[in-house]
């Protein structure tokens, strides 16, 4: 259940955006725990729900993946709705106009990164179904035209590629603290 209170940085749902491989996971992971409020992946509600990403796209394609995407989303912000809870949405998530739409009463933080700082991570997990065959070109191109949708959508920009987990983690704590403090002065 999602933390009622409306203490922490933003005092809404935290989303946290950017392509796959970034660190969305481990990144909001570490940001709830420093928080102390609840981190929900929705790619790990979509498993438990549905089973394994490279199932639903190898069983029933990505049209039906990004159905099963949206609601997910939906459900989930909705669920956190008028809490501080941090939520961390697949890649390609954003490409639903319903999705833009929900998560602009968030704060959106979009993770910026390059290929070299996902090579690696890329390299290790074959499990990515939108990567097979040429994992790295394949996902240049998706960046490409994604990442001006990740730049419209969000609110921070944290640039991930230097820094442990924990590091950026505080960066992204402050970028969060220093945004809120800036639209109280806004709204005043």
């Amino acid at each position: 259940m999602p933390h009622r209170s409306k203490t922490g940085p933003a005092g809404r749902p935290i989303v946290l955006i950017g392509p796959m491989a970034v660190g969305k996971s481990a990144i909001g992971q570490q940001l709830a725990l420093q928080l102390g409020v609840p981190f929900v992946d929705t790619d790990a509600v979509i498993v438990a729900g549905h089973g394994s990403i490279s199932d639903i796209f190898a069983g029933r394609g990505e049209h039906a993946f990004r159905e099963i995407e949206a609601r997910t989303v939906a459900a989930v912000v909705e669920a956190a709705d008028d809490t501080v809870t941090v939520i961390s949405l697949g890649g390609g998530a954003v490409l639903d106009s319903g999705t833009q739409q929900l998560i602009s009463r968030c704060t959106v933080v979009y993770l910026e990164c390059d290929a070299q700082t996902v090579a690696g991570r890329i390299a290790r997990n074959s499990g990515r179904p939108l990567l097979a065959g040429d994992a790295m070109g394949r996902w240049t191109a998706m960046f490409a035209t994604r990442k001006p949708v990740y730049e419209r959508l969000a609110d921070i920009t944290l640039d991930v590629r230097h820094g442990s987990v924990s590091e950026l983690g505080g960066r992204l704590e402050a970028a969060l603290r220093d945004h809120a403090a800036a639209k109280q002065e806004v709204e005043k």
